[in-house]
């Protein structure tokens, strides 16, 4: 059984950091790409960053790039999404996701806030 579990949203002021994880089970972790999404109030959901499988390709939503940093842990089985300089239009829901075609998984999602 596939499972994705976010964990390290929260509250930050503006200019702060923070780094989100997510925890994978259920598959050949190193195997497939790995993404975070967000999804703020009224807005649809977008990607904001992607790794390949083996860590060494990533990809940045043009508006955290220098930012924000995407990274994985095959051992442990995690990626993580770090997060600085953040400014109050970073706050969303932010969700990790992958694709087993051709299914879709995603996780719970994690709150980030960003205000002073």
């Amino acid at each position: 059984q596939v499972q994705l579990v976010e964990s390290g949203g929260g509250l930050v002021q503006p200019g702060g950091s923070l780094r989100l994880s997510c925890a994978v089970s259920g598959f050949t972790f190193s195997n497939y790409a790995m993404s975070w999404y967000r999804q703020a109030p009224g807005k649809e959901r977008e990607l904001v960053a992607s790794i390949s499988g083996g860590g060494g390709s990533t990809n940045y939503l043009d508006s955290v790039k220098g930012r924000f940093t995407i990274s994985r842990d095959n051992v442990k089985n995690t990626v993580y999404l770090q997060m600085n300089s953040l400014k109050p239009e970073d706050t969303a829901v932010y969700y990790c996701y992958t694709r087993l075609p051709p299914r879709h998984y995603w996780g719970q999602g994690t709150q980030v806030t960003v205000s002073s």
